[in-house]
């Protein structure tokens, strides 16, 4: 992926799906500890997590850009 920031996205599409970082990170398979350095934006998620949470979150990659 581009050197977008997708931290703050997530974050924003979690919360308003009603996750808590816990629930979704295990939704996704992933550590919490990931998740958080992900949504602190001191981790960018590779293509296919990106991917994964997007279709968790049931939303589009073009959704999650445009945010």
């Amino acid at each position: 992926m581009e050197t977008e920031q997708w931290g703050r996205r997530v974050r924003a599409f979690r919360k308003l799906k009603g996750y808590t970082q816990a629930t979704f990170a295990k939704e996704l398979g992933i550590s919490l500890t990931l998740l958080g350095e992900i949504e602190r934006e001191n981790r960018n998620p590779d293509a296919d997590l990106l991917i994964m949470i997007c279709d968790k979150l049931g939303v589009s990659l073009q959704e999650m850009k445009e945010l």
